[in-house]
């Protein structure tokens, strides 16, 4: 079917069981979704969600059991790898380890029989796409590990793919080195033109690079949107667990509100009413769950006026703030993120009797 002006690659209804149909592995659960000319799109989920899986078959190294994958208005579904304009980073950085750095990126483009000219151009510009110019006559083996990415993202973009896909290609590097190539992989992105499909566990490479993320979960979709949007209106309760850090209370709606009126009124285990937000076009009643960020709790002394009273069970200082662990009247632990005062301490003794505020807005209902 023909695809929108702005979308490159577009998987539709699609699933994959590895093993006989009754009784094999369900992978992807009819997966549908439309990747956008020139983004940073993301798929995110835990070990065995499926998100290499549906990469895997965009690649075209595996095919699905059902429904179709189009790239480009084409239907690529059982079309090899070798015949779709995609390329493919991995883990490892595959890197020819006789060949030069300017050897390694030249080679896809020669097996392409372009000519010398163009090679040699090509080359000139992936090296300094990657920053790489004075390292072009070195071998793998004389590079660090953040050095063979970056030739490898060279190799695999010199081609100008449609797409290319990155299959957790940070996994291997060291904290700070993989917080760096972060950046370079979205500058990378944003230089070149070209639609990324990024796979990672990682939440904070999600929403450091993505223009969206779609959060996956036993083979299925969950949530696709913006790190924004993903980060501040979870669509249940998976997402807002596994997207950053959140506290789940639950209580009872007492005033679901009308049609988009909203907030909804809930009483809380404690006894306490709140408002907090719904999904639009959603009703919620009964138990419900909210969900709230560490940073959108506030404290209050003893004597002031707050929401939910609790006891201050834990300190834990992270350096840039200290996560005070609270046991509300209800039994419930909620986290909260406050500012260590000048010798990095937490302004809350472990022991003392507090109060719990949430931030206009924050609280969020993510299911029953």
């Amino acid at each position: 079917m023909p695809l929108t002006n702005d979308t490159v690659v577009s998987v539709q209804d699609v699933s994959k069981i590895f093993g006989p149909a009754a009784t094999g592995l369900r992978a992807l659960d009819s997966v549908s979704v439309d990747i956008r000319r020139n983004e940073f799109f993301t798929l995110l989920g835990p070990s065995g969600c499926g998100k290499t899986t549906l990469l895997r078959m965009i690649a075209g190294f595996e095919v699905p059991t059902s429904g179709a994958i189009f790239l480009e208005d084409q239907d690529i579904t059982v079309i090899p790898p070798f015949k779709r304009p995609v390329n493919t980073v991995f883990q490892s950085y595959a890197l020819f380890p006789h060949l030069t750095v300017s050897q390694n990126i030249a080679f896809g483009l020669e097996m392409l029989g372009r000519p010398k000219s163009e090679i040699t151009a090509t080359v000139k510009e992936m090296l300094d796409l990657v920053r790489m110019d004075e390292m072009a006559d070195r071998l793998p083996a004389q590079l660090s590990g953040g050095q063979q990415q970056r030739v490898a993202l060279a190799r695999a973009i010199a081609p100008r793919p449609s797409v290319l896909l990155l299959d957790e290609p940070l996994s291997a590097l060291d904290l700070k080195l993989r917080k760096q190539m972060q950046i370079e992989l979205k500058r990378m992105q944003t230089d070149t033109g070209i639609t990324f499909i990024f796979v990672t566990h990682d939440q904070e490479e999600a929403l450091t690079m993505s223009d969206r993320i779609a959060v996956m979960s036993a083979g299925n979709i969950l949530q696709i949107g913006s790190p924004h949007e993903i980060y501040n209106h979870p669509a249940n309760r998976f997402v807002a667990g596994f997207i950053g850090e959140s506290n789940f209370l639950s209580g009872t709606v007492t005033e679901a509100g009308r049609g988009d009126a909203r907030p909804v009124t809930v009483r809380l285990s404690g006894g306490r009413e709140v408002e907090a937000a719904a999904a639009a076009g959603e009703t919620p009643a009964g138990e419900v769950s909210l969900a709230i960020r560490p940073e959108q709790i506030i404290i209050r002394k003893a004597g002031e006026a707050a929401v939910v009273p609790g006891v201050v069970a834990n300190a834990v200082y992270f350096g840039t703030d200290v996560h005070c662990y609270i046991t509300t009247d209800a039994g419930e632990t909620v986290v909260a993120r406050v500012a260590p005062d000048s010798l990095g301490r937490a302004s809350y003794a472990i022991g003392e009797t507090v109060g719990i505020d949430f931030m206009p807005g924050a609280l969020r209902i993510v299911g029953n």
